[in-house]
């Protein structure tokens, strides 16, 4: 057995990342493409079919400055994290909670990024299992009119039960088929989804003037709509966990493959998110559907396609989401109830995950007022202004130089959208669950 004392010191740092990630999960050895389809996965979702209605509370002018401001901000952001992700010689920080505890310190980082971690991920898995049911019900209305339609409810209950089987996979390599078909699948749906729109054209007077509601009802719906758009631009918080799974040398660090990755990724993403957005607002205006692809009847064929899509795209989202959170609930399993690792920890653990967001996403359904209130609460922090703490706090750039300004800039703003949009998310679902049946 070869000492790691006699390791030059490059190789040393590898092997003690390397024993480390085995004992948590994978070996690190994906390519600079896995990261693009695992960001793909989990940056563009069911928030991209939410966009042409965030448009119609924001309005033409609002709406795309708002979506060109996200861009930008959780770019900038998703490369500081991937440049933090080494930014200690000879240590890699593997997870968002790693980070924070370097950033923040090993007390206050875990309060600080652990619950908005598992927000992210937890209320995107809920989020999930709604879109899934609802676009499955969908495609089977459509496909074959002549059946007994099922509640909603059981559409969604068939979406979960899926992932009681899909969640026994044991890690992100595991997944990584999955979710290279649901970023295939999302590019798909999103492209579908526009072009539909622009076959069809404008509906009979379409109008792009803002709804007709009472002022402080407006205010909340604008809101939300904030929150909408930030749920769109997701990733950051499995960043972390992406890199990784890649190998990193001091001649070859990880930063470089997970940042032509990441790039690739956001190519994508603007072309499936400005799109949708904008030509689904034009067609619809101030109608539009919370979820575009409802408001599409023809063609029959191509929208079916579209909604078996998205739900194939939710199956691998989920999953992407999901794993990080398993981790988490497995390792306090291990350690604080002494539950051996294996088959049977994976079991319990994951089958209790499910079944909870199961439960959530069944008994609230309401899918934009879902994705305002966790893009608020969870999104807006970990993507748009979190990442711009940590760079201040860790790499100390020079006090009223342009990098400084970007960063308290992107912080300011962030904040804003995080305590508008999680009121109005909070308030619309409030409003709505009033005068909805359960369980329906």
């Amino acid at each position: 057995m070869v000492s790691t004392s006699s390791l030059p010191f490059s190789t040393f740092s590898e092997v003690q990342s390397e024993q480390k990630w085995m004992d948590n999960g994978p070996s690190r050895r994906a390519k600079w493409w896995y990261s693009t389809f695992h960001t793909v996965t989990a940056m563009i979702g069911a928030g991209v079919l939410s966009l042409p209605n965030a448009m119609a509370y924001l309005g033409w002018g609002p709406g795309i400055l708002m979506l060109l401001l996200s861009w930008c901000l959780t770019l900038n952001t998703m490369w500081q994290m991937i440049q933090l992700h080494e930014c200690v010689p000879g240590t890699r920080f593997d997870r968002y909670l790693d980070l924070g505890k370097h950033a923040f310190g090993p007390k206050l980082g875990p309060w600080i990024v652990l619950p908005q971690q598992l927000i992210v991920q937890v209320g995107c898995d809920i989020v999930y299992m709604v879109t899934g049911g609802k676009c499955l019900k969908k495609f089977m209305e459509i496909t074959c009119t002549d059946c007994t339609q099922l509640k909603q409810s059981y559409w969604i209950l068939i979406f979960g039960a899926i992932h009681f089987f899909l969640s026994q996979l044991p890690n992100f390599n595991s997944v990584a088929g999955v979710s290279l078909a649901a970023a295939v699948m999302s590019l798909s749906y999103s492209t579908i989804a526009w072009l539909a729109c622009l076959t069809r054209g404008q509906i009979d007077n379409v109008s792009y003037a803002y709804k007709r509601t009472s002022n402080t009802d407006f205010m909340f719906r604008v809101f939300n709509a904030l929150g909408q758009i930030s749920f769109a631009f997701a990733g950051h918080a499995v960043a972390l966990e992406i890199q990784a799974t890649i190998p990193s040398t001091p001649e070859k660090p990880s930063k470089i493959p997970m940042w032509h990755g990441a790039l690739g990724a956001y190519f994508i993403n603007a072309i499936c998110y400005f799109p949708v957005a904008l030509i689904g607002y034009w067609a619809f205006g101030q109608v539009v559907d919370d979820n575009v692809l409802m408001a599409l009847e023809r063609p029959a064929w191509l929208i079916a396609s579209a909604n078996l899509m998205v739900f194939i795209h939710v199956v691998g989202s989920y999953q992407v989401y999901a794993m990080p959170v398993f981790a988490l609930i497995e390792g306090m399993m291990m350690k604080r109830l002494n539950f051996p690792p294996g088959l049977a920890l994976r079991l319990v653990a994951r089958t209790a995950y499910v079944a909870f967001t199961l439960f959530i996403g069944v008994t609230f359904p309401f899918f934009g007022d879902l994705l305002g209130f966790f893009g608020g609460f969870g999104f807006a922090p970990t993507s748009y202004f979190l990442p711009s703490i940590m760079w201040l706090i860790i790499m100390k750039p020079r006090k009223f130089s342009i990098n400084w300004f970007i960063n308290w800039g992107a912080i300011y703003v962030g904040v804003c959208i995080m305590l508008a949009s999680t009121i109005g998310g909070l308030r619309n679902i409030v409003a709505d669950a009033s005068s909805y049946s359960f369980y329906t």
